[in-house]
């Protein structure tokens, strides 16, 4: 539960004219940058918060439970706030940011609207859009290998171990064997089940081991 100072709240209510947004993003190098959609400087928790950065609220998409939630935010990359070639270092990736609720003229009274991580940054003419991950996205990502029947291995890496030399691979296991030999380093799962076999009905007669179906 939020917890917002009593006078906040009023104004909150009241719809007061003073409240703004203020962003503290911490980098993963510990680098501290905050910005405001307010037209002057807000220092929030003890963060310059600087405006006309051109970051602003995007599109919010809450959700409860477990779901991730997002929200998207926007902003003009220029060299005192975002830096383009630190974004293209990934200097920006997965950095923490916080979102408040500030009343400008007192910036003390504040309330933290949520947490979350800098997702893809993505450039749109002289700007950029980045979409802020809520705490549960991490458990929505893909971690480690997934069982599928096409090798999962680049063609010439050291876990295919063929000689690239300008070949190419379509990644089945008929073309790893019948092509380049390399049946034995195959990375993909030939056998396993696909949609077909929902829909396989009862057969009579062959083998019936629960071996291969190949």
């Amino acid at each position: 539960m939020r917890d917002i100072p009593s006078e906040l709240a009023a104004r909150i209510e009241s719809g007061a004219a003073t409240l703004c947004h203020a962003w503290i993003v911490t980098r993963t190098d510990g680098t501290r940058l905050g910005f405001t959609d307010h037209d002057r400087d807000l220092v929030v928790d003890e963060v310059v918060c600087r405006a006309a950065s051109g970051w602003t609220n995007g599109a919010a998409e809450g959700a409860t439970g477990l779901a991730a939630g997002s929200l998207a935010i926007g902003g003009v990359l220029d060299d005192e706030a975002v830096d383009e070639v630190e974004v293209a270092a990934g200097l920006w990736d997965q950095a923490r940011v916080e979102l408040w609720r500030v009343d400008w003229r007192r910036p003390d009274l504040r309330v933290r609207l949520g947490v979350g991580r800098l997702g893809r940054i993505v450039r749109e003419g002289e700007g950029f859009v980045a979409e802020l991950e809520g705490p549960i996205a991490a458990l929505e990502r893909v971690v480690g290998r997934t069982y599928g029947r096409l090798c999962d291995a680049v063609l010439g890496d050291p876990r295919c171990g063929v000689e690239a030399l300008g070949r190419v691979c379509d990644k089945r296991w008929e073309t790893c064997v019948g092509v380049f030999g390399n049946g034995l380093n195959f990375r993909g799962f030939p056998d396993v089940p696909g949609d077909d076999f929902l829909t396989t009905m009862p057969a009579t007669g062959g083998r019936h081991d629960g071996g291969s179906r190949r």
